[in-house]
């Protein structure tokens, strides 16, 4: 079978098995029989059987002609035989899909099978998939695989089919988590879709209203995104896809996986089928550590190239500000770390990066929103020695020489400005305390105090004129501080007809001009001989 087949049929066989398909026809020839003999895998031989069927389309099949008596492997199902590999004849006619028999779907699915796929199927493309940072790859189940489908209307439909080894099937088994309220796996059969181009390492790209059934169970795909503008379609975020609980986890029957979604003119789309282990954040990070730290000096590099001069600008950046704070958490950065497509020197705590992206897998730098993927991290060492010595700062300096200085916050310049306000208040203390020994002098001296405030509670009471009343001299036992102020008490009324003033400090008065406005306001005591007159009567009769 494998002798009959022409050059393209054996490149492709030989690219579907990770094979160099470069060469002549005898040396491709020679490779194939070498896969043979060294025992190839049941998809392996699904393959050569699916080409055998292209380049002899109306060849009649029998159980002998699909037999391969050289291929004697210990790694295959002892149970597989002709009537569980797909594409079998039934009956003594080609089987109307080229992956699977009727016998493998079962009596419901029987009627289904006509309008499932074609005949013929693209190669396989020579597609890569992205590295996906959480997940390791462990095998790969179907190569990356063109959509197609034999009608040409716009909603299409076809159908693969994958089978597990008994090692496969240990792995997946062994992973299984039922510690929380759902069965999670650790090893995981992943389903990748994305576009048909080579030019690159292609991102997760869904085919518009896609529709998967695995093992003829629908298959949960993520919801979909609210839309930017009015009338524009919503659309699904491109994932990978756990089918894991929809697999069957058996060596004898293969698994079937049915898509089906919406023809674009102009593009073409691809699936992949992945064995994969998942990660966690904590793996991630010391992996990041394990890649080391990278020299200082790179960044003392990148701070003297970005502080140089340029003779033709007439403005020079002459320093740069750096916070030791992480944008993501606004917390003080442990793990600084930023990506070598990056082109700043701020940095990122590479522990909230990565478990942001744990959640929502988007890896975008925080700073400028340019791509970060995990494999361009780097922990810058510069940042390290800064955050070592530098434990009381949040804010630094770089300077055109490549040194930094750390930046003073606004509450350190208040409590500086605390401690200038702390030494305006001993000054003034010590000339209160100039003043008070000042008037300690005169200590023993008279002073009259004038009470200028008007107590009145009536219209009445303002017309009568302000009573003067002779306040009681300071004595010596009194406090120093009141000795030559002027006492201005407020009295409490129930209207106040004159504001309160502070009061004023004699010091810088005159005591001249004190001794002459207390002579014309102060009450002479009446003479002895006139105590006992009463003047009433006199003045009614003044008054008449």
């Amino acid at each position: 079978m494998v002798m009959s087949l022409r050059v393209s049929e054996l490149q492709v066989l030989l690219g579907y098995a990770g094979r160099n398909k470069h060469g002549r026809k005898h040396e491709l020839l020679t490779k194939a029989l070498h896969l043979l003999k060294a025992g190839c895998s049941p998809a392996v031989q699904m393959k050569i059987k699916e080409l055998y069927r292209r380049r002899f389309p109306q060849k009649i099949m029998t159980p002998a002609d699909l037999s391969i008596p050289s291929v004697h492997s210990s790694s295959m199902p002892a149970t597989l035989s002709p009537s569980t590999i797909p594409q079998l004849g039934y009956d003594g006619h080609p089987a109307t899909s080229p992956l699977l028999p009727v016998s493998l779907l079962g009596p419901k699915h029987e009627l289904e099978l006509p309008h499932l796929t074609s005949a013929l199927h693209p190669v396989h493309p020579d597609i890569k998939l992205q590295k996906l940072p959480f997940y390791d790859l462990l095998d790969e189940l179907i190569k990356p695989t063109s959509l197609a489908s034999d009608n040409s209307q716009r909603f299409r439909e076809t159908c693969f089919a994958f089978a597990l080894t008994p090692q496969q099937v240990q792995q997946i088994s062994s992973s299984m988590d039922i510690s929380g309220t759902k069965c999670d796996f650790t090893v995981q059969v992943q389903l990748r879709f994305c576009l048909s181009e080579t030019s690159c390492p292609q991102e997760d790209h869904f085919p518009p209203n896609l529709c998967v059934k695995v093992n003829g169970k629908p298959c949960s795909l993520p919801g979909y995104l609210p839309p930017t503008k009015n009338g524009v379609e919503p659309k699904r975020p491109s994932r990978p896809i756990n089918i894991t609980s929809l697999v069957r986890l058996s060596t004898t029957v293969p698994n079937t996986i049915v898509v089906s979604w919406t023809a674009e003119i102009g593009r073409n789309y691809s699936m992949a089928v992945y064995l994969v282990k998942q990660l966690s954040s904590t793996v991630l990070l010391q992996r990041l550590r394990a890649k080391g730290i990278r020299n200082p000096d790179h960044s003392r590099a990148l701070i003297k190239e970005k502080l140089t001069a340029d003779p033709d600008s007439e403005i020079a950046t002459t320093s740069l500000r750096v916070s030791l704070l992480c944008p993501l958490g606004k917390m003080r950065l442990t793990i600084p770390c930023r990506a070598l497509t990056c082109s700043h020197l701020q940095c990122f705590d590479a522990t909230l990066y990565i478990q942001m992206n744990e959640k929502k897998p988007t890896w975008v730098c925080p700073v400028c929103d340019k791509k970060a993927p995990y494999e361009h991290l780097i922990i810058d060492g510069l940042f390290m020695e800064i955050l070592k010595f530098c434990t009381d700062c949040d804010e630094i300096q770089f300077k055109e020489d490549g040194s930094w200085a750390p930046m003073r916050s606004k509450k350190e310049v208040q409590e500086v400005t605390a401690s200038y306000n702390g030494v305006d208040g001993c000054i003034s203390s010590s000339l209160e305390h100039q003043v008070s020994s000042h008037q300690q002098s005169n200590k023993n001296k008279k002073v009259e105090v004038i009470d200028l405030t008007i107590d009145s509670s009536s219209d009445e009471e303002e017309e009568e004129p302000s009573a003067k009343r002779s306040c009681p001299s300071i004595s010596p036992a009194s406090p120093l501080n009141n000795k030559g102020i002027l006492n201005l008490p407020h009295q409490a009324s129930p209207v106040s007809r004159t504001p309160s003033l502070p009061a004023v400090d004699t010091s810088y008065i005159n005591t001249s001009l004190i001794q002459d406005y207390r002579h014309p306001f102060h009450m002479t005591p009446m003479p002895y001989d006139l105590q006992g007159l009463d003047f009433f009567p006199f003045l009614s009769g003044d008054n008449q």
